[in-house]
């Protein structure tokens, strides 16, 4: 094949020179990196397993919940709540259920918690004994008993509040491992489609050959 000079073009090539282009041939080898495909396949297993796991946990907390027949109180006549009357059957509702409670309880314990009414009334027992009074005496006490009874009902209170946060808690464990099986996966299939790598072996480039006119 002959170059030619086109006009405004200064050609550095000698005059009776002439090129030969040769096709350039490569050979191309793709070699599997096998810890990589390795990991890659351990890596979606594991996602899969955590998703199956987390499923399982969140399937079983919420019947459990469903099996006590709960439903949301209402917080107040005016403001019952968006989730009041509803089963508690998932973590929202359990939440919900958990701060009626609360509420109600400090509502009925004039504000105080349980720690505080043990308080007060261990100042109330030593105050009648202080002035005399005797065990009975502190037992038939009305005001004794009073304080006694809010205190037990402030303590219901708590034991089902914690009950209720348990499996708020639960929910999300579960939906975070599920989370982060799905992460799992999606990085386990980016690394089996990086596994495989393209080597170049051996090549020779496109190349021109002098030759004389």
């Amino acid at each position: 094949m002959c170059l030619g000079n086109p006009e405004g073009f200064t050609d550095p090539v000698p005059p009776g020179v002439r090129y030969s282009f040769l096709k350039g041939t490569a050979d191309m080898s793709t070699k599997s990196s096998k810890p990589v495909k390795f990991i890659a396949w351990f890596t979606m297993v594991a996602g899969i397993l955590m998703i199956v796991a987390g499923g399982v946990t969140w399937g079983l907390v919420q019947s459990q919940l469903k099996d006590e027949n709960i439903k949301v109180a209402a917080v107040t006549p005016e403001n019952p709540g968006r989730l009041a009357g509803k089963d508690v059957a998932g973590p929202f509702t359990a939440y919900a259920q958990a701060a009626a409670i609360e509420y109600h309880a400090l509502n009925g314990a004039d504000g105080k918690t349980y720690a505080e009414l043990g308080a007060d009334l261990t100042a109330l027992k030593d105050k009648l004994k202080a002035s005399g009074a005797t065990d009975a005496d502190l037992a038939d006490n009305a005001d004794v008993k009073k304080l006694t009874a809010t205190r037990t009902s402030t303590m219901n209170g708590s034991f089902l509040r914690a009950s209720l946060f348990t499996s708020v808690v639960s929910f999300g464990i579960a939906a975070l491992v599920m989370g982060l099986g799905l992460l799992f996966i999606l990085v386990g299939f980016a690394l089996s489609k990086v596994s495989n790598t393209v080597v170049v072996s051996e090549a020779h480039a496109a190349g021109a050959a002098p030759l004389k006119a």
